[in-house]
């Protein structure tokens, strides 16, 4: 016969080691853009990180140049290249109507 106890503290575990797994995924990609700024309107087609609110995806600019079309760059790097401009964007992925 299965231990109702072996069962509650395997459930337990199991949890905790997702929660602790969750929160190492959140740390690594809030991390991952540190030292990088977000850049717009030099992307060639096809090249953007985030969607717009034209497109859904990232990769699906159809123009270069794209004013809502933006990648990670490292800080400081924006400036430095013509007709771009640093954006904050958080995500501007189209809502589902």
């Amino acid at each position: 016969m299965f231990d109702k106890n072996v069962f509650v503290v395997r459930n337990a575990l199991a949890g905790v080691l997702a929660l602790g797994l969750g929160a190492t995924l959140a740390t690594a990609s809030a991390s991952e853009h540190q030292g990088k700024e977000q850049c717009a309107g030099v992307i060639k087609a096809g090249k953007n990180d985030c969607a717009t609110s034209r497109n859904a995806c990232h990769g699906h600019v159809t123009t270069d140049g794209d004013a809502e079309a933006w990648i990670y760059v490292p800080s400081g790097t924006c400036a430095k290249i013509a007709g771009a401009r640093v954006v904050k964007v958080v995500d501007p992925t189209p809502k589902a109507k």
